[in-house]
């Protein structure tokens, strides 16, 4: 099943070309669940047979990451602050707790969402409380894009290196993921150390 919808989504890619990487990426990136490898990956076994340049795969799924958290962002921003002043009582969610996390992200949105952006499950979602809380645009923007792209050229690079075999596909990506939550507690770690010390 899963090798037929990979096979799918070859063709697919290779008849849309890098805009249907982009469109894909930013359903990714948005609020609707769709797995980021089953683009990425086959797209970068394209580019291992020459149908493909990593350059424009990386340029396409950041395009479309952006896109993605974009729309989690302002819809954040539109609808979300006032729904949960109006009905966040009823999922035990108080205005001061908002006004907390909203201040939080003032201070550490940089590195919140750009460790957000690594991490399976929070990467659709890390871009909804930055939105509540006003994250500047342009640090947003810069960190979504690191944290995109890092992510972006692992599952790349895994198709370029190996290919339609999908066992060592889900082995290294499961390694790779294991890896990179390490790094990223110990990034944390080193960050709130920093923040101390400055304070």
């Amino acid at each position: 099943m899963l090798r037929e919808l990979a096979q799918d989504l070859v063709d697919l890619i290779f008849d849309w070309g890098y805009i249907g990487i982009t469109i894909m990426m930013a359903i990714e990136s948005s609020f609707i669940p769709f797995p980021s490898e089953l683009v990425l990956v086959p797209a970068g076994y394209l580019a291992s047979q020459g149908q493909m340049s990593i350059a424009a795969i990386m340029g396409s799924a950041l395009v479309g990451s952006l896109i993605g958290a974009f729309i989690n962002y302002y819809l954040a921003i539109t609808l979300g602050r006032k729904f949960l002043i109006k009905f966040g009582k009823y999922f035990f969610i108080k205005e001061e707790a908002l006004l907390k996390m909203e201040n939080y992200f003032k201070k550490h949105g940089h590195i919140s969402t750009f460790t957000g952006r690594l991490i399976p499950g929070i990467r659709q979602l890390i871009s909804i409380p930055a939105g509540l809380a006003k994250m500047n645009i342009v640090q947003f923007s810069l960190y979504t894009t690191l944290g995109a792209g890092i992510w972006a050229l692992v599952l790349t690079l895994l198709g370029y290196f190996i290919g339609t075999n999908e066992a060592l596909i889900n082995q290294y990506l499961k390694e790779i993921t294991i890896l990179v939550v390490l790094l990223l507690v110990i990034l944390v770690a080193v960050y709130y150390r920093y923040q101390k010390r400055k304070a």
